[in-house]
Parts: C-alpha cells; sequence; structure tokens
C-alpha cells in the first residue's frame, strides 16, 4: 500500500490519495478547496495511473469535506463516511462561514455508512474501521494491518489531539477512544492525522501532553 498527502485549503488539513498495486486507490479527507489544488489532485492521479474509488471521511467537519464533490463528479465515486456526522455535514456551510470561507458545492448524504462498518475493501486492500469517538460522535480511524498505517483524522496528532470544543466533541470520550482504541494498537504503527506531520503510536504514548497526563494518573475522565 502506498501513501501520500497533500496540504490542502486554508485550515491546512492532511489529503491522503492511498492506493495498492491494483492502481485502485481511496482519497482519504479530501480537502481541496480550489481549482489550483483540484488541479493538484487530479494530475498527481494521471500521473500515477490511479483509478479513485471511495472518497472516505475520518469525520465530517467542513475543512475535510470541500473536495469531495470534486471526486465525485470527476470519477464518480462514493462518498464513506459515519452517519453519526450527519448533523456536521449539514451544518458545514455555516461552519466555513465562522472561519470567513465561501464553500463551493459540498455532499449532502453519504452513500456508504461506516458508522457500523468494520472494514473497507478497495483493490487488494482491506482496512478495519475503527470508531474514535471525541473530535466528533463520527470520528472513524482506518489501519491497514500490514504495512501498521493507521489515519487518525482528529482524533489523534503528533503530540496533540483534537479539538473538543466543537458540536459533537467530548474530551473524556476522545481520551477514550485514544487509550482504548487507538494505543493497543501498538507502539510501532504509523499515524496519519488529519493535520500536521505524521508519528507513530511509540512517540505519542512517550511525548503527547493529553496521553501522558492520563496515563500517569494525572487526570480523572470520571
Amino acid at each position: 500500500m502506498q501513501i501520500v498527502k497533500f496540504v490542502f485549503n486554508p485550515i491546512q488539513e492532511n489529503t491522503y490519495v492511498v492506493w495498492d498495486d491494483t492502481k485502485e486507490c481511496i482519497v482519504v479527507d479530501a480537502g481541496n478547496s480550489s481549482a489550483r489544488e483540484d488541479k493538484v489532485l487530479a494530475e498527481f492521479i494521471a500521473e500515477q495511473g490511479l483509478r479513485p474509488v471511495l472518497a472516505v471521511n475520518t469525520h465530517c467537519h467542513f475543512d475535510h469535506i470541500l473536495g469531495v464533490e470534486f471526486l465525485r463528479e470527476t470519477y464518480g465515486v462514493k462518498f464513506a463516511a459515519s452517519s453519526a456526522d450527519l448533523p456536521l455535514l449539514k451544518s458545514c456551510r455555516a461552519s466555513g462561514a465562522m472561519f470567513g470561507m465561501e464553500l463551493g458545492a459540498l455532499p449532502e448524504t453519504i452513500d456508504i455508512d461506516l458508522a457500523e462498518a468494520e472494514e473497507l475493501r478497495f483493490g487488494e486492500t482491506t482496512l478495519q474501521v475503527i470508531a474514535t469517538p471525541g473530535h466528533s460522535k463520527g470520528c472513524i480511524s482506518l489501519l491497514h494491518e500490514e504495512s501498521k498505517s493507521l489515519f487518525t483524522g482528529d482524533t489523534l496528532f503528533r503530540e496533540s489531539i483534537g479539538r473538543t470544543d466543537l458540536p459533537g466533541g467530548d474530551y473524556p470520550t476522545i481520551i477514550r477512544s485514544i487509550l482504548d482504541k487507538i494505543l493497543p494498537l501498538g507502539d510501532e504503527v504509523t499515524i496519519y492525522p488529519g493535520h500536521a506531520e505524521k508519528s507513530t503510536i511509540g512517540h505519542e504514548s512517550l511525548y503527547n501532553p493529553f496521553v501522558v497526563e492520563v496515563l500517569n494518573n494525572e487526570v480523572n475522565l470520571n
């Protein structure tokens, strides 16, 4: 499995193109928001000879879905995300306005509901779908066991975590997701977050202050 990251839109969101030897690919958290960014993404897909089959979202905050309609219209792909984030999807335009952004075409529905899904398949690749709520109610992470790669969206960043002061956010819930769902996957797993640089679970268990303070019993989640 191969992974390439693009940093798109004014919020500096990470968009990932993921593919295998079959050349089928998915786009995780398509945040491309302008004609220039659309062109960059499309040219890369063409240069690599890839065939997009799915737009997949770890959650539905506006900065992560800005490019979904471009993918739908250009490649005829379906949109996969958790239905628990439908309220966020419906309020994206208002959320963007709060950040001073006028948003173009946005998805209004989810084609493939990942709320109850256990896995996602494309080409010869299988990704485990792991519910990791807390940044939003419908946040998921995607694990590729063979390469020990985990797309964490805005749940876990390098030495930080996602905001919990937005609608659907909850601090104890996001910490429980990290402790119960992510850390047990193993120190050697590489995390590909929704913003900033990649890391490993091992690094975060040692140097992420939000994680360390809980592991050291400095914070009571009850």
